[in-house]
């Protein structure tokens, strides 16, 4: 009897989920339910999945809305009407158009018009399938209207909005929040009324008891309407079903391809490789994904025709088939990859493939699959609001003052200390914790189908100008619908415009091939890099703690590389397996302490587990578990499942397994929380393999173009590290930086020769304009010839041309900058009236005569601090203090637990809780000479001697090796003082 139902997916107006309108409805006797969510088809679904469990028949429509002001409801009839009426809704919606009074014929949807909008109207017409909503509160009102005797037009429309008088005035409160009123003056149109409620069957019917002809015609509507979606084990895949004109085509096109690249792959295919290929592609076949393997093929094929790099990641980097067609570059047979990681019987959903492309090429290639495919749009995820968001809201709509506000969102108040007002801040602002606020677009999936994409949702059109559908990934995959990953990410963008770099820098040498993967893996000078920790720019190994593990573990080949990927993630870490791993790398007598069995299974990380695939090994030959329960495991990883109760019967089928094999209690246990600690972080071996690939490529160009290569990292964001430390790193690979200069800077940073000239966008109050109108000029009329000739030319205030001078973009006049900045002020005055407009003759600038006027490197430092962020000299330079008897960083492994005086610059400083949640600092400095030095700051010292951004530190302390890694347990340190600012004299 109810057709017009809201959930909180009516953004900012419903008060509770589709879960709790079931069971709503279920109390209330109510055996068949439309949802129609204002404006949103978000939940839909959802409810229609939820519903058999509550034995409840589940309708869909939409609530069609201009704000708060209800227009008409549209009920679909069928699937076909869930499509028509998402058109429509997504038409509006694109075209930011209202909702009109009349809705548009619609051949499989009922349209209800709410009773008051049709006496507002005087609406007289209606076709076939429109008709007159009355709630139970209107009845009173329509025995004395025209509209008593259209009695076949009349049904049943008692909004359900909330449940009590709590959800009534959380209402309320989201109604003023999205209108940023105060609840004092929030209008009532902008609210629903406090009867909007379900009432039990029975009570609905009294109610209309008067007017059995609206029952009937209620009844009468819903008996018509029927949809179907699958769900779970009985879902289908609604992904694009073909890539060709059928199936057999696809697959006779994927075993072509598979023949035309193997031996491109593998030049003399071993029955190995022949076997394990032949078993995939039936494999692929049988489970229905040769279209998902053909669309991602084609996806990177069309990058590849583009010029543009891409690394193919997920469970799919597990499969020849992908790695043979260059969707992925990781070799399964020579990582031993777990097939049944990538498919097995168990997984209806089709393997992961995760594709990278540069930040930079992600649009052109989203652009062209919405081109390349009919039915295409971006997967949604859900805004929630969060806790301190929502007092913040809520505190405005109470009109509380912000120093109140404040108190309340940091949550630093006493329960007993607070007002009526406070309290109920607090009350509802947990209530309404949770709720979605807005619909935003997933980070990286694209849906592929093939039926319309309407068929399941209405579309939103975001910023980027794609279609977003109104769902998560969480019921899509529920529902059969699988999404494409396809990420952006600077790691590739710094490889891509590296080896532009190269082309424009180097014109002598041959083309770039990036592609010579297997070359990289096998170079000794890049393993190197590796093995000593130089890796700074590289992705995914620049960072501190990579930088010391991988010279711990003396990563000197790919597989190691693969290896360290993946222990230093937090659930190997956090089990004290990494450290196990490092002794029995770095020791090989220590590997008999390995399990006898765990070594036999996995010899290659010495009997420890640190990869997805690894769980899996173990479950099924070590505690016996079948694959379908070790695949539990494998999803229980992810962190989704956790709760579920699949997973905690699994972990009591380990166990017992476990002691009917007769191995110890300890033993069980403690390879069960070996497994138990990678939940939500473990690597499948693929991603880890994934990820080495892309850092072998950044370790060639960092290895042998390292000047061009820095500057593709400057260029692109960095990485791990400031903006100022990669330029240290470039002039530690032999660089001159050079701060930005008129006539050869750009607005990135660029190199000629081994000198890098810092780019325009470095100057952060230099305004955009400025910086175009100058390179514009300089491209059209050539370089600038003086002060005078620029001022001539570029249309620009006294306050932009001092930002130039002082950063000295103008010493290629050799003359000082003072003196500069006193004729920029002196000419730019006398020469007020400005014009865009190009000027016939030049005019003649008049001539002052100036005292002689110098600078110093110190002013020039302090400019660069303040216009820059930080200074083009060493820090060593501007120390205002005498440097005491000290250690440089590459003696420290001579002096291994003695105390000893280092001086350094902070590179990196960062914070680790221990078991006790007491805190530990961890910093990275460079010396005098640029050679880098570790030191741990434990719980006594970590605020005692605090460290206060960068600048050059004494740092005291004894020297520490952890497997000839060096590192300083800090004794005590202090901050050196900088010469003072001689520019305020």
């Amino acid at each position: 009897m109810y057709l017009n139902c809201h959930t909180y997916y009516s953004l900012r107006f419903g008060t509770f989920s589709e879960v709790e309108l079931l069971e709503l409805a279920q109390a209330r006797g109510v055996k068949t339910l439309v949802l129609t969510d204002i404006n949103n088809t978000s939940a839909c679904l959802n409810f229609i999945r939820k519903a058999p469990e509550y034995h409840i028949k589940s309708l869909v429509g939409i609530d069609f809305r201009n704000g708060a002001k209800q227009q008409f409801v549209g009920i679909a009839k069928n699937n076909k009407g869930f499509l028509e009426l998402n058109e429509l809704l997504s038409g509006y919606s694109h075209n930011k158009k209202c909702v009109p009074d009349q809705a548009p014929e619609l051949k499989n949807s009922f349209i209800i018009y709410p009773f008051e909008a049709v006496l507002e109207q005087d609406k007289i017409n209606f076709k076939t399938n429109e008709y007159i909503g009355v709630s139970v509160v209107e009845l009173r009102k329509l025995p004395f209207t025209k509209y008593i005797q259209l009695k076949d037009k009349l049904v049943v429309q008692q909004q359900v909005t909330v449940r009590n008088k709590r959800d009534f005035n959380a209402h309320r409160l989201l109604r003023a929040i999205d209108n940023n009123t105060l609840l004092s003056k929030l209008q009532k149109t902008e609210e629903c009324s406090e009867q909007d409620s379900m009432l039990a069957v029975n009570d609905l019917k009294e109610a209309f008891k008067q007017f059995p002809f609206i029952i009937e015609n209620t009844a009468h509507i819903l008996e018509q309407c029927n949809i179907k979606f699958s769900f779970g084990t009985a879902r289908i895949s609604q992904n694009q079903q073909t890539y060709l004109d059928s199936k057999d085509a696809d697959f006779n096109y994927l075993k072509q391809l598979c023949e035309i690249n193997l031996t491109k792959r593998y030049s003399a295919p071993s029955e190995k490789v022949k076997a394990r290929l032949q078993t995939e592609l039936n494999t692929i076949k049988d489970m229905n994904f040769v279209s998902y393997f053909l669309i991602n093929y084609d996806i990177v094929s069309y990058a590849k025709h583009r010029g543009f790099v891409h690394v193919g990641r997920g469970s799919g980097a597990n499969s020849i088939v992908a790695y043979i067609i260059g969707i992925t570059d990781v070799d399964p047979i020579e990582l031993d990859l777990y097939f049944e990681r990538f498919i097995n019987p168990f997984r209806a959903s089709p393997p992961d493939f995760d594709i990278d492309f540069s930040w930079k090429d992600r649009e052109e290639i989203t652009q062209y699959i919405f081109k390349r495919f009919k039915h295409v749009a971006l997967l949604a995820t859900y805004n929630t609001f969060k806790y301190r968001a929502v007092v913040r809201e809520l505190g405005k709509v109470f009109g509380l003052p912000k120093e109140e506000i404040d108190k309340l969102a940091a949550d630093k108040y006493h329960t007993l200390e607070l007002d009526e007002i406070g309290a109920l801040v607090v009350k509802y602002g947990a209530l309404i914790q949770g709720f979605p606020n807005h619909l935003s677009v997933h980070s990286c999936g694209i849906l592929i189908l093939e039926e319309a994409v309407h068929g399941y949702s209405a579309t939103d059109l975001p910023p980027k100008g794609f279609p977003t559908v109104q769902f998560d990934m969480i019921i899509a995959e529920d529902a059969g619908i699988f999404k494409f990953d396809i990420l952006g990410q600077r790691g590739l963008a710094k490889i891509k415009e590296a080896i532009e770099i190269i082309k424009y820098n180097r014109p002598e040498l041959p083309p770039v091939d990036i592609t010579q993967i297997e070359q990289f893996k096998k170079d000794p000078n890049i393993n190197n890099l590796l093995k000593s920790g130089k890796a700074i720019g590289a992705y995914y190994v620049e960072s501190p703690a990579m930088r010391g593990l991988m010279q711990k573990l003396q990563t000197q080949d790919y597989i190691g590389l693969v290896a360290a990927s993946s222990i230093i993630r937090p659930g190997v870490s956090s089990s004290g397996m990494k450290q196990e791993f490092i002794k029995r790398q770095r020791l090989p007598e220590t590997r008999i302490e390995a399990n006898p069995k765990l070594l036999e299974i996995m010899p290659e990380t010495y009997g420890i587990m640190i990869y997805q695939e690894d769980v899996l090994k173990v479950a099924s030959q070590f505690a016996g578990l079948t694959l379908g329960e070790a695949d539990v495991l494998r999803r229980g990883m992810s962190g989704k499942f956790r709760s579920r109760t699949e997973f905690l019967e699994v972990e009591t089928k380990f166990i017992s397994n476990c002691k009917a094999r007769g191995y110890p209690d300890n033993l069980t246990m403690e390879v069960w929380e070996q497994i138990k600690s990678f939940a939500g972080y473990a690597f499948a071996k693929g991603h880890s393999a994934s990820y080495a690939v892309e850092s072998y490529q950044s370790l060639y160009l960092k290895c042998y173009y390292p000047l061009e290569f820095m500057v593709a990292v400057l260029n692109n964001g960095g990485g791990f590290y400031s903006a100022e430390h990669y330029i240290h790193e470039a002039k530690m690979c032999g660089a001159e930086v050079q701060p930005p200069c008129i006539n050869t800077s750009d607005h990135s940073n660029i190199i000629k020769g081994k000198t890098i000239y810092l780019g325009f966008g470095y100057l952060k109050s230099l305004e955009h304009l400025v910086v175009q109108r100058l390179l514009t000029e300089r491209q059209c009329h050539g370089a600038f010839s003086s002060l005078d000739d620029f001022i001539d030319r570029v249309l620009i205030s006294i306050e932009q041309l001092t930002i130039l001078i002082r950063i000295d973009a103008f010493r290629f006049t050799k003359q000082p900058k003072t003196e500069l900045l006193w004729q920029a002020i002196f000419k730019c005055n006398a020469n007020k009236t400005k014009t865009v407009q190009s000027q016939l003759f030049k005019p003649q600038q008049k001539t002052f005569v100036l005292p002689n006027l110098q600078t110093t490197i110190i002013e020039d430092a302090y400019d660069q601090m303040e216009l820059l962020g930080f200074p083009l000299c060493s820090y060593f330079s501007l120390v205002d203090e005498s440097l005491q008897p000290h250690i440089k960083a590459k003696a420290l492994k001579t002096c291994i637990n003695k105390t000893v005086l280092l001086y350094g610059v902070l590179v990196n400083t960062r914070f680790h809780k221990t078991s006790q949640g007491k805190r530990i600092r961890f910093c990275t400095f460079t010396d005098a000479e640029g050679q880098y030095f570790d030191t741990v700051h434990f719980t006594k010292v970590v605020h005692q001697y605090p460290v206060l951004g960068v600048g050059v530190y004494a740092c005291y302390g004894k020297v520490t090796s952890d497997f000839d890694f060096c590192s300083l347990d800090i004794i005590w340190s202090k901050k050196l003082p900088l010469k003072p600012d001689p520019r305020g004299d």
